[in-house]
């Protein structure tokens, strides 16, 4: 069990020291805030989704700028795409592949920016949402692992985790990623 423990542990600070190691993925979190920040200042939202782990992820970046994270401060305009009812509705009658891509259609303005989060870079719900986000003028952060999948291709930024077989190691790194949005954006639109 120990070295279990030690292995997991040895694995994920070896992932997220690849990741710091690389002055692009810097550069790629400058950027995803740049446009989170400048979307906000522009008085436009940030809509978030992600499947399964991703998309808990996703409520979490959401409720951080609509809440609190470190300072007290007006809360900003963030929201995820996580409503059971419209997730199985639009599934029910569109497929699981439109319950993003319906969302953005509904909500999405010029201006406003989708946070798409995956770990495969490949499931067809985000590549649609992705798709509908930029029909309605809205910039898209991808926030992707192993090779990016399509939507590492499609999207406006992208920070990618290389990370390793499974997505627990990618998923580790992502919420790290999320937590330094978020801090940046907190304090890039605090006047």
């Amino acid at each position: 069990m120990k070295a279990i423990i030690e292995a997991n542990l040895k694995e994920a600070s070896e992932v997220l020291d690849e990741f710091t190691g690389n002055p692009d993925n810097i550069k790629s979190l400058e950027a995803a805030a740049n446009l989170l920040i400048e979307a906000v200042k522009g008085g436009h939202k940030i809509i978030s989704c992600g499947n399964g782990g991703s998309m808990t992820d996703a409520m979490h970046f959401a409720e951080e700028l609509s809440g609190v994270f470190r300072e007290k401060r007006l809360a900003l305009p963030a929201l995820s795409i996580s409503d059971p009812s419209h997730i199985t509705c639009t599934a029910n009658d569109y497929g699981f592949d439109a319950i993003f891509s319906r969302y953005v259609e509904a909500i999405g303005q010029t201006g406003d920016v989708l946070l798409a989060i995956t770990t495969s870079g490949n499931s067809m719900n985000i590549v649609k949402a992705v798709e509908a986000a930029h029909e309605k003028g809205m910039k898209v952060i991808g926030l992707t692992g192993k090779g990016g999948g399509l939507v590492g291709g499609m999207v406006d930024q992208e920070i990618r985790v290389r990370g390793r077989k499974y997505s627990d190691r990618i998923q580790e790194v992502h919420i790290k990623i999320l937590h330094i949005l978020v801090l940046l954006v907190e304090r890039g639109t605090i006047s």
